[in-house]
């Protein structure tokens, strides 16, 4: 409330897509599409931003370029700071007025989940799950190799396996008094 700011993590994936005929069998995907992902031309390079709203200007306030697509949650606190993960593995900490980077932490995997925080014992913590999944991690999961498998995810995201590898675990870090 402070800031007024909402804090949003963005993906900027442009696609290629390729419609046809498919019958529904049960279990299975049904989408009846070839799709092939990469970045929108004329940006950065990557295809995500982790950035800072004003709502009532109708405005990105600040904007932190990142390689791949944010997926993670934002985690905004009474202190001004703002946590968020990517999906090469960083846990991240920015300055939620100016979005200067504080602090980040390499995870054994990409962060695809929420940053949460809570206190134990009068001691504050933070901590995230991290274990690349879902959609951006079909290709590494299955050994996609075809760009176009996994819905164009496994072109759009090829690169990932030279950041991140398989693998789940909890993060939990202690912030300083």
């Amino acid at each position: 409330p402070r800031t007024g700011l909402f804090y949003v993590p963005t993906n900027h994936v442009c696609m290629d897509y390729e419609p046809f005929r498919v019958s529904y069998t049960a279990g299975q995907p049904y989408v009846g599409a070839t799709l092939a992902m990469y970045p929108a031309p004329n940006s950065h390079g990557g295809m995500g931003n982790f950035i800072a709203w004003d709502a009532d200007k109708g405005e990105i306030v600040w904007s932190l370029p990142e390689e791949f697509s944010v997926w993670s949650g934002a985690l905004a606190t009474a202190g001004d700071i703002v946590f968020y993960g990517t999906l090469e593995g960083f846990l991240k900490a920015v300055d939620a007025n100016t979005g200067e980077e504080l602090f980040k932490f390499k995870t054994a995997s990409g962060i695809i989940g929420n940053v949460m925080t809570y206190k134990h014992r009068g001691k504050q913590y933070v901590a995230v799950y991290s274990g690349i999944g879902g959609w951006a991690g079909i290709g590494l999961a299955a050994g996609l190799v075809n760009p176009n498998d996994g819905l164009g995810a496994a072109g759009g995201y090829a690169s990932l396996s030279d950041y991140t590898a398989l693998g789940g675990q909890v993060t939990v870090l202690t912030l300083p008094n």
